[in-house]
């Protein structure tokens, strides 16, 4: 048979299709964002609805057929949709434009951006999931920040407001705004939250507010540029300002806002951040050098060239040599790890870089794009080359992948914020391609099982000690950490396992076989898992069964 979507005069291109063979159902996505559900052979329309303004890109069934996931790439959305009760099950949707920047919450558990589409996210760091956006910004937002409750979220914008928002009830509690309209391009705020300072890009002023009372408290003029960062010291009442006149004003809140210090710098002075401690201040200027302050005494204490570390290859057909572009790159972005030993650096390039701030050595560069599709090098690096940093494994060969880029429009993925986790054990950058989590525990959720106060990995170890092979693999199984659980079953001799899997509960004996199903593919003491495997099924299989 042959059917027709298309009335006359109402042509809309068909875009993404799925059929779902045990229901009959055929689903068909069109480019004006409305999709079609038929029942087959007959052709019967069961539904129609316009979820999207932007072109459905794909759409997936469910094994069931009840649920149906569409994607719109234009708009970064995925919706899944139950046909049957003609309800949403998820909707997710990105920044329509680039994400410009973020902020952890002080524990680490949510992030939120801003985009040049003048939303604010929340986004869930374990789920990958916003949970809540916020749309009462007119034009794009420059700068996010959370108050050191984490509780409320401050959000700076060119459409001349800061607005506060409340994470408990979702709503925008208090706009900030300055006598004459001004466009903010950064944002700060104090350790105990009350107070809010907004740099402005066009009257090169830094506008002071009140949280509690939304007043403006004070003004502070010096600046000869657009203000470019703001930051307060997390120690003391010190707020830093950067700008593009070639300083860092350091302003004291306790002595009236008075300039405690001005720092002049070679170049237009792009982001300032102080160390977790206060005592140190990492300021990045345009001429892609990253500085280190004592700002108590205005000294300079130290300085890492980062303008390599930015650089990359050159199109076949570019006039312009990788060496002569890589003077325009610089760093945009600034974070201290937690424990002020190293920082993280991105700016208008692919890498993001990590120092060690004593040594002011290159420790680790990360490539946040492996973007084939532009005409670029390959370039190949021996390993060899890396000593410095840390000497290789083996001698292999590094494949690095270099792309040059000469305007910001160009579809290559460019860091625009960066941001470092309370704990320091992750870090997350706004990029033009999204959002991205780099962690360094993969994954680990803490998911104790009838857990008490002696079950600790100390006292576990001493019971392991007292061959008390049984009562340790259940304490163990009580805490439920993977590598303490293998600890302990591989320091049980194999001579013992016949008894230990007599002695085990029934509760323990599903969860130990569980654990040798995973163990088996990654182990390499199989004989040794097989044994234990064997004994439990052996004493324990027709239990099982029963079940």
């Amino acid at each position: 048979a042959r059917y027709f979507f298309n009335k006359e005069g109402d042509f809309n291109n068909l875009t993404a299709a799925a059929y779902h063979k045990k229901t009959h159902l055929l689903v068909t996505g069109f480019a004006s964002g409305i999709f079609h559900l038929h029942e087959l052979p007959d052709f019967n329309l069961i539904h129609s609805l316009s979820i999207s303004d932007q072109r459905i890109a794909s759409i997936s069934i469910n094994c069931t057929g009840d649920w149906i996931a569409f994607g719109c790439s234009g708009l970064g959305q995925l919706l899944v949709w139950e046909w049957q009760s003609e309800s949403y099950v998820l909707k997710q949707q990105g920044h329509f434009n680039s994400m410009v920047s973020l902020a952890y919450s002080p524990d680490g558990q949510y992030i939120v951006t801003g985009g040049e589409d003048g939303k604010v996210k929340v986004w869930n760091t374990s789920s990958s999931f916003c949970f809540v956006t916020f749309t009462e910004h007119n034009s794009g937002v420059t700068a996010v920040t959370f108050t050191s409750t984490g509780y409320v979220v401050l959000s700076a914008s060119l459409d001349g407001t800061v607005r506060a928002f409340d994470l408990h009830r979702y709503r925008n509690f208090r706009t900030f705004t300055s006598p004459r309209p001004s466009q903010f391009s950064c944002l700060a705020v104090d350790s105990s939250g009350e107070i809010v300072a907004a740099g402005s890009q066009d009257s090169f002023e830094i506008f002071i507010w009140s949280m509690q009372s939304g007043r403006l408290l004070d003004v502070l003029a010096g600046h000869e540029g657009p203000i470019s960062c703001l930051s307060f010291n997390p120690m003391k009442c010190v707020l830093a300002s950067a700008s593009w006149d070639k300083t860092v004003k350091l302003w004291d809140m306790l002595d009236s806002w008075r300039t405690k210090e001005t720092l002049i710098m070679n170049s237009d002075v792009l982001v300032v951040a102080f160390r977790p401690d206060g005592k140190e201040l990492a300021v990045a200027a345009l001429n892609g050098q990253i500085t280190f302050w004592d700002h108590e005494n205005a000294v300079q204490t130290g300085s890492i060239e980062g303008r390599h570390d930015l650089q990359m290859g050159r199109k076949e057909l570019d006039k312009i040599t990788a060496k002569q572009a890589a003077k325009g790159k610089s760093f945009t972005t600034l974070c201290y790890s937690a424990d002020g030993q190293s920082i993280l650096a991105g700016g208008l390039s692919k890498f993001v870089c990590i120092y060690n701030v004593k040594e002011q050595i290159l420790m680790k560069k990360f490539e946040i794009s492996c973007n084939h599709s532009l005409d670029a090098m390959e370039v190949c690096e021996h390993r060899s080359l890396f000593f410095i940093s840390s000497p290789p494994q083996d001698f292999g060969v590094l494949e690095d992948y270099h792309y040059s880029s000469v305007s910001i429009l160009d579809p290559l993925s460019f860091l625009l914020n960066i941001v470092t986790s309370f704990l320091g054990r992750s870090w997350a950058a706004t990029t033009t391609e999204g959002l991205l989590l780099y962690s360094l525990d993969s994954g680990v959720i803490f998911d104790p099982f009838e857990l008490d106060i002696d079950v600790t990995p100390s006292n576990i170890r001493k019971t392991l000690s007292q061959k008390e092979f049984t009562m340790a693999i259940v304490m163990a199984f009580k805490l439920n950490e993977k590598k303490l659980i293998q600890e302990v079953i591989e320091a049980v001799p194999s001579s013992e396992v016949d008894v230990v899997c007599s002695s085990l509960p029934d509760l323990y004996v599903e969860k130990l076989l569980e654990f040798l199903a995973s163990a088996f593919e990654t182990s390499c003491h199989l004989e040794f898992y097989l044994i234990w495997a064997q004994k439990l099924l052996m004493l324990h299989g027709q239990k099982l069964k029963t079940k």
